[in-house]
């Protein structure tokens, strides 16, 4: 058998191989690329002989995506993707000083597939198609993250020199691009106070929004509204800071809704999506999102209680002593975390069994995330037995169990 430690970089990969016994046989830079990885598997081969097994070439590398990650899992070796913090941890053990090299890293990732290797986590041998939902999902969630940071932003300089703007796209909300469009038409305090009802219907009417006239008198009395002003240069500055802002905004809306009809393309094509739309909850984005932070290899999660604690649903205990604390586990995938807590408030609407659910964690006096949190975690074990035995939810038979617990 042959340890592989692999530090990635965006241009090269500093590799270490070790033999069973941490023997170190070999320690390169190898190119990023076609040619990086043909080198690599000619070392290998120099090493562990022409019949050498490719199963008994274990990988540890600080990623799960990528290229060179998908050349290595198709050649046949084990691939681990290593969280970097768990990598920080374990080198603590060879000295307390904190230094860093790529070298060091490389070493410390082939130690860690040979030593730890059984409480580490082989990369997923997701379908070609779930790998494909993941990619566009998380491009789409990260451009609607993108989107939020510039509306703060925008929202934060109009707070600095025209408020009145804040107020009159209240009801239109300001990421929408017909408000924008408007900003953009009227971007400082004076400008604004001009614009006629005419010019503010016209651009509801393209966007299609109802009741246009009401919504049109209510922002102009709001742009009219006095308020302290500031200097001609300063505003000229601040509008044209808006400008900007508010103009990236469209752009990001219209790539996100591009995005969005591929996100359901792809997930819609995936053959347990008809599951993931079955459960309560979901829809085809959020459906997208949670299937592509789980994956869909069959063998990946032994247990339901394995998939909850992947989720970060599932809490965690610390005792020491006499001290005994259960708490929520915060170190955990932020994307699946937040979809899953869209897919609990979500389920309160439409399934009377979550309901039922939730109201009893509120009873107990657990706070309101804490009882969401309880409820997705109740939910991701319901996915995962439909998961196993492919069948859609069940509303009756994801809360008997919990039905008749609560009535004797």
């Amino acid at each position: 058998m042959l340890l592989i430690g692999d530090d990635w970089a965006e241009d090269h990969h500093d590799v270490e191989v070790q033999d069973e016994a941490g023997g170190r046989l070999a320690a390169v830079r190898l190119p990023e690329g076609v040619q990086g990885i043909a080198k690599l598997h000619e070392l290998l081969a120099k090493h562990g002989g022409e019949d050498l097994d490719p199963a008994e070439v274990v990988v540890g590398i600080e990623t799960d995506r990528g290229s060179w990650v998908q050349a290595l899992i198709a050649s046949g070796y084990q691939v681990y993707a290593i969280n970097p913090r768990q990598v920080a941890r374990f080198k603590e053990r060879y000295g307390t000083s904190g230094a860093k090299s790529d070298k060091g890293d490389a070493h410390a990732l082939a130690d860690m597939v040979r030593i730890d290797r059984a409480q580490l986590r082989p990369v997923a041998g997701d379908s070609e198609q779930a790998q494909a939902v993941k990619v566009v999902a998380r491009a789409h969630q990260t451009l609607i993250w993108e989107r939020t940071r510039t509306f703060q932003r925008l929202r934060s300089t109009l707070r600095e020199y025209f408020p009145a703007a804040l107020s009159a796209y209240a009801d239109l909300e300001l990421t929408s691009t017909d408000a924008l469009e408007l900003l953009i038409k009227a971007p400082a305090p004076a400008a604004g106070a001009k614009l006629t009802r005419t010019q503010i219907t016209a651009v509801l009417s393209r966007h299609r929004r109802h009741h246009r006239d009401a919504k049109a008198a209510t922002i102009q009395t709001a742009l009219r509204e006095p308020q302290l002003g500031l200097p001609e240069p300063v505003t000229a500055a601040y509008a044209v800071t808006a400008t900007a802002h508010a103009r990236l905004i469209i752009a990001l809306n219209e790539q996100i809704a591009a995005l969005e009809v591929q996100v359901k393309a792809h997930f819609l094509a995936h053959p347990d999506a008809e599951i993931y739309l079955s459960m309560p909850g979901i829809a085809e984005i959020t459906g997208a999102r949670v299937l592509a932070e789980f994956g869909d290899d069959p063998t990946r999660y032994a247990s339901a209680n394995a998939r909850k604690n992947y989720a970060g649903t599932s809490p965690i205990t610390r005792t020491s002593g006499k001290s005994h604390t259960v708490q929520a586990r915060y170190v955990r995938n932020n994307r699946l975390a937040d979809a899953l807590q869209r897919q609990a408030f979500a389920a309160l609407r439409t399934s009377p069994g979550a309901r039922r659910y939730y109201d009893r964690q509120r009873a107990r006096e657990a706070g309101y995330n804490p009882a969401l949190r309880q409820l997705g975690n109740r939910l991701v074990g319901i996915l995962h037995g439909c998961l196993k035995t492919r069948t859609h939810y069940d509303e009756a038979t994801a809360w008997s169990h919990h039905a008749h617990t609560h009535a004797a």
